[in-house]
């Protein structure tokens, strides 16, 4: 591949992420109104992960060895089970812009989980990480989140686990191309529906056609297409420009959010969102980062 056909495909991988995943979190509200999360999230990622994986094996790719399966299991227990599960199951009480707002930290955790593997913090990925903070306690003391302790620490640990298992899997034994993602998203859908089976939750007894459309949404564009461009994004460039979707998913979940659902966004949420903003604009400016 020329290096001017891999720059394409890497800015329609960052288009993907930035843009369908920024409408995922709307997609995610909608969906559970008729779906319990865990089942919603489940389904999400079982079936776009089976898809992909029959896709795969009739195009020819082999089945994946035993090593491989282990390092797409802790890396699909990691984003689609613990990162977006969490994320959806919080919704239910946090509104779509917020959560986008709070998982936009996510560049700030992949700087920090980086150093595991001898990544040196710089002075302005610090500052960075300190502006990001700032931002997300700003958040918590006058946004929405406002004495909602538990969905903070449960956002705050969505995006961490998310951040950690997309730095990790840079030093993995995983599927080659598409695959890896595809097992990712089989194990990661699989663990989701054991939780959902473990809290108790039933089908529901009706699914609205909004809640429809949100999770076919969430299958072909949120898994099948933006979930494979990350993987992609990951194998490919660093982690932390892998992840800089984060800083335009709040943005774009403010917008939709706010044109489709009539959400209301506060005064401080939109500093907030400024000042995180910054926080991770430092951290991905860095000059100095390593292959890491």
């Amino acid at each position: 591949m020329t290096n001017k056909n891999q720059t394409l495909l890497i800015l329609a991988a960052l288009f993907c992420t930035y843009f369908i995943w920024g409408s995922t979190y709307l997609a995610i509200r909608f969906g559970i109104e008729s779906f319990p999360p865990f089942l919603m999230a489940g389904i999400r990622f079982s079936v776009a992960g089976l898809i992909l994986f029959m896709v795969m094996r009739a195009l020819g790719v082999a089945n994946p060895s035993r090593q491989e399966w282990v390092g797409a299991s802790v890396v699909g227990l990691l984003l689609p089970a613990l990162g977006n599960g969490t994320v959806c199951y919080v919704q239910q009480t946090v509104s779509s812009s917020v959560a986008a707002l709070s998982i936009a930290t996510a560049p700030i955790w992949m700087a920090i989980f980086a150093s595991i593997w001898g990544h040196k913090i710089t002075l302005k990925e610090w500052l960075g990480i300190a502006v990001g903070l700032l931002g997300i306690l700003l958040l918590n003391i006058g946004g929405s989140l406002h004495g909602d302790v538990a969905s903070a620490l449960l956002l705050i640990f969505a995006a961490a686990a998310w951040s950690f298992g997309s730095v990790w899997s840079k030093h993995l034994v995983m599927p080659h191309g598409l695959m890896g993602a595809a097992c990712q998203m089989l194990v990661g859908g699989f663990a989701l529906l054991v939780m959902s089976t473990a809290q108790g939750e039933a089908w529901p007894q009706a699914v609205s056609l909004k809640s429809w459309g949100a999770l076919l949404f969430q299958i072909v564009l949120g898994s099948l297409v933006a979930y494979s461009a990350y993987q992609y994004l990951l194998k490919t460039v660093r982690p932390l420009v892998a992840s800089s979707n984060t800083f335009v998913n709040p943005v774009v979940a403010f917008v939709v959010g706010i044109w489709l659902a009539n959400e209301h966004v506060t005064t401080n949420e939109y500093i907030a969102l400024a000042i995180i903003l910054v926080g991770v604009f430092l951290v991905l400016s860095a000059t100095n980062y390593k292959e890491i």
